[in-house]
């Protein structure tokens, strides 16, 4: 095998194997963590450790990606002056959005979360993740299923600051080209989540907000399911509404 020559490098992969019992522990203690998460808006300005949310950011970016090209670039953002200018340049595009760009419908729908056109989530958060997608690499080279990629790795980024104790809120200003410019990244990237990283303030609140049921989210196949007895197993038309 030459991989100088194209051909794929294979080596030899073993999974620790667990009994049932283990399995569903670890998963339960895993589920347990992940269920208290929620998108915070209100942020304690108390330093975390970042040597921390470098660690689940280099956890994120195990994700598996479009034939390994890995098309992400992740922006650390902890300058108080930046991130000022970040949200100064957020709030004019979300001003625009709340004051007549948004559809009646996308405003109230998001009515039940409180959400308007001032963020100081992002400058009260002792951090930012900004996550930028790489239509193709630096060099020019084909990059594959860019967004199915990175937002595998957004997933994985959530969780891992989720079991580390720390709160994040999936920011999406739109659009966000104003993310690209102030932090001097390529043209080949493109801003797809701005995070805030950080605790909780000792005065935050998140929205009373169900998630959807099990039964409204999997749709199971087993042998012998097939067509309407299929069907009737599916996703339920009415279902909670999910939890931010």
């Amino acid at each position: 095998m030459d991989p100088e020559r194209g051909e794929a490098l294979h080596l030899p992969f073993r999974l620790e194997r667990r009994d049932d019992a283990a399995m569903r522990h670890a998963l339960a203690a895993f589920s347990a963590q992940m269920c208290t998460r929620r998108s915070v808006r209100h942020f304690s300005r108390e330093a975390i450790p970042l040597d921390v949310v470098e660690a689940a950011i280099a956890t994120a970016a195990t994700a598996p990606s479009g034939a390994n090209r890995q098309p992400w670039t992740f922006c650390l953002v902890t300058d108080p002056a930046l991130k000022a200018k970040i949200r100064d340049a957020a709030e004019a595009e979300e001003r625009a959005f709340y004051g007549g760009g948004a559809p009646a419908r996308w405003l109230r729908d998001l009515e039940p979360l409180g959400t308007n056109a001032d963020k100081p989530f992002l400058t009260d958060a002792p951090a930012l993740i900004v996550l930028f997608a790489q239509r193709r690499g630096a060099l020019g080279e084909q990059h594959y299923y860019v967004q199915e990629s990175v937002g595998i790795a957004a997933g994985i980024l959530i969780a891992a600051l989720t079991v580390a104790g720390l709160a994040t809120l999936t920011h999406t200003p739109a659009p966000m080209g104003f993310l690209r410019e102030v932090l001097g990244r390529p043209e080949q990237e493109r801003a797809v989540l701005l995070m805030p990283v950080g605790f909780p303030a000792a005065d935050a609140t998140v929205p009373a907000l169900t998630r959807k049921p099990l039964e409204a989210v999997l749709l199971r196949f087993a042998a012998g399911d097939t067509g309407e007895g299929a069907a009737a197993k599916g996703p339920a038309l009415a279902a909670t509404p999910r939890g931010g």
